[in-house]
């Protein structure tokens, strides 16, 4: 591997560790879209919430997510890999459900109960900013043990 492969691997890990720490721990979500693409495609797939274009994920960060995050959210990367256009992040989210969450869970009211889920992002970088997010999760379980926790 080049040392200009590294460099770029590097700015590509820059890049969204920004974005999420610009939307999940500063609520900024000017911020967020500095560091987006033109155009750009977020889509939360299980939930199939986000945007196809700037004005639809702007909306999006700032109507379903900013002020729709539960007190307690903490993130923790279970792994990462990165080459030169794209990074895969696994990461394993917990929280108690205070609150309702459009982004995540669309229709659930909150139920007060503490939830973890592992969720992967597919992130396709183009010339140093973010293009795509593809974010998978098993809404399945998690709505199920959020509404039966003996499940």
């Amino acid at each position: 591997m080049t040392p200009a492969m590294q460099v770029l691997m590097r700015d590509i890990e820059r890049a969204w560790d920004g974005f999420c720490a610009a939307l999940y721990e500063r609520s900024d979500v000017e911020a967020a879209m500095a560091v987006l693409d033109d155009p750009v495609a977020l889509v939360n797939m299980p939930a199939m919430t986000g945007g196809n274009d700037r004005a639809q994920v702007r909306a999006h960060l700032a109507d379903d997510v900013v002020g729709h995050l539960p007190a307690d959210l903490a993130r923790a990367r279970v792994s990462r890999t990165v080459d030169t256009r794209r990074l895969v992040d696994e990461v394993r989210w917990t929280f108690t459900h205070d609150r309702p969450l459009p982004w995540l869970l669309p229709g659930l009211a909150p139920t007060g109960r503490p939830a973890t889920v592992l969720a992967i992002s597919v992130v396709h970088v183009r010339q140093g900013r973010i293009a795509t997010v593809r974010t998978l999760w098993d809404d399945t379980r998690l709505r199920r043990r959020l509404l039966d926790p003996a499940s």
